[in-house]
């Protein structure tokens, strides 16, 4: 007996960013999470020569800049000094008829008409608000300084604007639970933005968080919660076709030098991606087949995913008294499955 089973997957299109940080510059408050300079492993401010710098790197190196942004994060990028942020966006004048646009980042309650009005004329071309959580009381607990509600007046007024809207949500935040974040993630998904990114929290070093993961008063998700919940956001974002452009934060050094608690994993979203396919096929077979041995196909690109790292979907699903075998096959899409 054949049966194919058929998930969504991400229409993630090809695209690319020239990132200039400008860490931290901006922001009113520091969120409990917060250490953007250990983050970007940054001090600096950038300034308009890094900008132009940056970008001649760009096009020198043969970057695709038809499909590139030029992406200004790190801050609050319309909450910094006036001036100095047009001196930034000036730096692109000579070079952004050649690339997609201007990619920034921002806080929610850092938006309106006049600041809007302004990035158009620059040639902005896409804005990510930090969202965080759409709980106002997670977002209190965690000093974000603004409310559910400005995340979703900015967001409309972006849209409205014509310019590309990107939403970033975190994962296990002090006071929040998997409840709160399945509640922003569906929030987010009423939003329709055009990209999201997930991030687990993580505790670092010289952060609000460390002080209260230190007394006891928050205590991080561990990796299977993490997973799962991510896991389970990630296909709520998948069946919505909403563009999911990061999970996870992006290793560095200074990542690792600063990391204090957390699950954190480099390929988080191939764990998650894993989890998905592995808890598709296990409700598939539960309702559908007997406990014995089944070779399971799959797509050549999705093989590893598919048996999950260090075997784990192959183990858990003998666990449940199912010895499968995954064979990689061609004309199989990804997050597919013949069961025979």
């Amino acid at each position: 007996m054949k049966e194919i089973n058929s998930r969504n997957s991400n229409n993630t299109t090809k695209h690319s960013n020239i990132s200039i940080f400008v860490p931290h510059n901006g922001c009113p408050h520091q969120c409990t999470f917060c250490n953007q300079k250990n983050i970007t492993g940054q001090q600096s401010q950038p300034t308009p020569i890094d900008v132009k710098n940056a970008i001649k790197t760009a096009i020198i190196s043969g970057a695709d800049t038809s499909n590139t942004e030029i992406a200004f994060f790190g801050g609050s990028f319309t909450a910094i000094d006036r001036e100095y942020m047009i001196s930034l966006l000036d730096a692109t004048r000579p070079y952004i008829k050649d690339f997609y646009g201007i990619r920034c980042s921002t806080r929610p309650d850092a938006v309106d008409g006049e600041i809007l009005k302004i990035l158009k004329s620059y040639g902005v071309t896409s804005i990510e608000l930090g969202a965080q959580s759409m709980c106002d009381d997670v977002l209190g607990l965690n000093e974000r300084g603004h409310t559910a509600n400005d995340v979703i007046k900015a967001s409309r007024l972006i849209q409205s604007y014509g310019i590309s809207l990107g939403l970033q949500m975190m994962t296990g935040l002090y006071g929040s639970n998997i409840r709160k974040d399945y509640y922003t993630a569906q929030k987010i998904i009423e939003l329709n933005p055009d990209t999201v990114r997930i991030y687990p929290t993580i505790t670092l070093k010289n952060t609000p968080l460390e002080i209260l993961y230190n007394d006891g008063s928050y205590t991080p998700c561990d990796r299977e919660t993490t997973i799962n919940c991510c896991s389970e956001i990630l296909q709520m974002f998948y069946d919505s076709n909403i563009n999911v452009i990061r999970v996870g934060l992006h290793y560095s050094d200074e990542l690792k030098d600063n990391y204090i608690a957390g699950f954190y994993h480099p390929a988080f979203r191939e764990l998650c991606e894993s989890r998905m396919f592995y808890r598709s096929l296990l409700n598939n077979l539960n309702k559908n087949y007997q406990k014995g041995n089944y070779e399971i196909l799959v797509g050549n690109k999705f093989i590893s995913k598919a048996i999950g790292q260090k075997k784990e979907n192959t183990n858990k699903l003998k666990d449940k008294g199912y010895i499968v075998k995954f064979i990689s096959t061609d004309n199989i899409e990804d997050f597919s499955y013949i069961i025979r």
